[in-house]
């Protein structure tokens, strides 16, 4: 049996190293941060916790606990709290870091709870690493350039769509989508690119230029 002072410390320990991560989360603007993390920690320390005591409590003779039962639903219950922290922004999807991040924490409150406050700490440690450091590391030199929707709408002229895609493709790394829509009534058009554009000064180049477009009534990036 786990005493109640050892619970309270297991909580404890395990409200700490969600924060630990929470608090990276937060910093990037994230749908779940600190409490959500903080939160779910202590939640998956407490039912590990009782998950073994309950295995002690009710086994019988020739019956042997299952202590691993009640802490089996935290996993695959999990899964919902995760597919909340994933959005979609245009054709780019966000969230899934924070997804994985809560799952594997989950892990490391049941982890605490079950007694391996070393384990714990030690995985909690590695994730930062892999969310921090690496992060800097992908946006450095792996992820130099990024998925753009862009959005253009314009009085429509002889040559100007094919100004806009000469000016696209010139500055993208490549060009995913391109489609037009045009107002015959109105005599407008619009044009939406899906474009992956460096994370230099390349993306406020390419802005500068197709607001120079004659005619160019609004342009939205996203």
């Amino acid at each position: 049996m786990i005493s109640e002072t050892q619970i309270i410390l297991r909580i404890l320990v395990g409200a700490a190293l969600g924060a630990v991560v929470g608090f990276e989360r937060e910093r990037h603007d994230q749908p779940a941060g600190l409490r959500t993390h903080m939160i779910l920690v202590i939640g998956a320390t407490l039912a590990m916790v009782l998950s073994v005591n309950l295995g002690y409590l009710f086994a019988r003779p020739g019956t042997p606990a299952d202590p691993a039962r009640l802490a089996a639903q935290v996993i695959s219950g999990i899964g919902f709290l995760g597919a909340g922290a994933i959005l979609r922004y245009g054709f780019s999807v966000k969230g899934l870091t924070t997804a994985t991040s809560l799952w594997t924490m989950a892990i490391v409150g049941m982890a605490v709870g079950a007694g391996y406050y070393l384990i714990g700490v030690v995985t909690t440690g590695l994730m930062i690493v892999v969310l921090a450091l690496l992060n800097i590391i992908e946006n450095r030199w792996v992820r130099t350039s990024v998925s753009r929707f862009i959005t253009i709408e314009a009085s429509y002229k002889k040559g100007v769509v094919k100004n806009v895609r000469h000016i696209v493709e010139e500055a993208a790394d490549s060009v995913g989508s391109f489609n037009i829509q045009k107002s015959v009534k109105d005599k407008r058009i619009r044009i939406q690119v899906l474009a992956r554009i460096q994370r230099d000064q390349k993306l406020e180049e390419l802005i500068d230029t197709l607001s120079d477009i004659n005619g160019v009534r609004t342009l939205r990036v996203e």
